[in-house]
């Protein structure tokens, strides 16, 4: 049996034994998770470089030991506003469709191992043809949901341009 959630599949096939290892994250009270194999390097936050006509998710760009990256603010991404950056927040480098990019987070939690067994689909109402969630795991009395980097990256979520400004 194969469950489709938007681009990504789920197969049945796959041993009982398989795991994910996830990198979680947290922004406000909600935590993330990515694959551990899509993390670069986890950085402290440095001020980027606004640019022109960005989506509103796209913080500006940074200099990454010569490598220019554009930097998401997740927390636009995910409704919740402009994050104001302190030296508090991070920076998760990744490498996502063969482009670096990184994703402003308030903090980094921990790397898991997660039974694929334990992945769950997310609500339809988390689905829409922009969805940014992948998959829902139970880690004790946490719900990480598992984040699609390419509909991150891509659209960016459901922040309109006229409810954001651009401080950095």
């Amino acid at each position: 049996m194969t469950l489709q959630l938007g681009e990504k599949h789920f197969s049945s096939a796959q041993p009982e034994s398989a795991v994910r290892r996830i990198v979680t994250f947290k922004v406000g009270d909600r935590t993330f998770g990515i694959d551990v194999g899509m993390v670069r390097e986890i950085k402290g936050w440095q001020a980027t470089t606004p640019l022109p006509h960005a989506a509103p998710h796209v913080r500006g760009v940074l200099n990454l030991r010569g490598v220019i990256l554009a930097v998401y603010d997740l927390r636009t991404s995910i409704g919740l506003g402009l994050t104001d950056a302190t030296a508090t927040h991070v920076i998760v480098v990744v490498d996502i469709e063969d482009k670096v990019a990184g994703l402003l987070v308030d903090s980094v939690s921990d790397i898991v191992d997660v039974p694929v067994s334990a992945v769950r689909p997310a609500p339809d109402l988390e689905r829409d043809e922009h969805g940014l969630i992948e998959g829902l795991v139970l880690l004790d009395t946490d719900i990480v949901a598992l984040l699609d980097l390419a509909a991150v990256i891509r659209d960016g979520g459901v922040e309109s341009p006229a409810r954001t400004a651009r401080p950095n």
